[in-house]
């Protein structure tokens, strides 16, 4: 399978960039990012784009993929909503819909969030906008479209991009909130699954992720 990734610059994004990269169902794997990433594989290849909202000479270089995994994206801390709506929503929307114009048969997965608010009316702003992303990407021309919510994700050795705070968080979030930690093998896993299989619902939340991943291991 050849698969598209944003994001792979972020912490959860090259945590699935080298979770996909050692699966041994996916051939080929695109970054596509607004700057040059230094990770070489050779199974990874890389296409700069700076603006995300303009893939108009890149249809191309962005045909015959099977899926993409959409990590990019921003903390909403300092941000005022108008900017937080643009970077989250509508670039996410405008990728997202050229992207399924390119590949009709290609499943989305989008890096949504734990306790994103799909009324897309609640008080909190960060919430109600992935929210509404989630929701307008299920309406895109897609095979299928989902959004995953991880929760706490237990970094890879070979990572580079891992904040301190998730460091020393590492050391004691897993053992006392196991169930709303993940590890990049139970995401991998769960969602090469997904991609190959499909699933019942269109969010992914963490027992999900857990449940996917347990019944790819258990049907090996």
């Amino acid at each position: 399978m050849k698969i598209i990734i944003t994001g792979a610059t972020g912490m959860i994004g090259e945590g699935i960039l080298l979770a996909s990269l050692y699966h041994p169902n996916i051939t080929e794997v695109l970054m596509v990012n607004r700057r040059a990433s230094p990770l070489k594989h050779p199974k990874l290849s890389e296409l700069i784009v700076k603006d995300f909202t303009d893939l108009a000479g890149y249809s191309a270089k962005l045909t015959g993929y099977d899926g993409c995994f959409y990590c990019a994206g921003i903390s909403s801390f300092g941000m005022k909503e108008q900017k937080y709506n643009f970077i989250t929503f509508y670039t996410t929307i405008m990728f997202a819909k050229e992207l399924a114009r390119f590949n009709s048969n290609m499943v989305f997965f989008y890096l949504s969030g734990v306790y994103a608010d799909s009324s897309e009316n609640g008080k909190i702003m960060w919430a109600r906008i992935k929210g509404k992303t989630e929701n307008a990407l299920k309406e895109l021309h897609f095979k299928a479209a989902y959004s995953f919510r991880p929760g706490f994700i237990i970094p890879l050795k070979a990572q580079k991009n891992v904040r301190l705070i998730y460091k020393g968080l590492n050391l004691i979030y897993p053992f006392v909130f196991p169930n709303k930690t993940l590890t990049y093998d139970e995401i991998g896993t769960a969602l090469m699954r997904t991609l190959t299989l499909g699933y019942n619902k269109n969010i992914l939340e963490i027992k999900d992720l857990k449940l996917i991943a347990r019944q790819s291991k258990l049907y090996k």
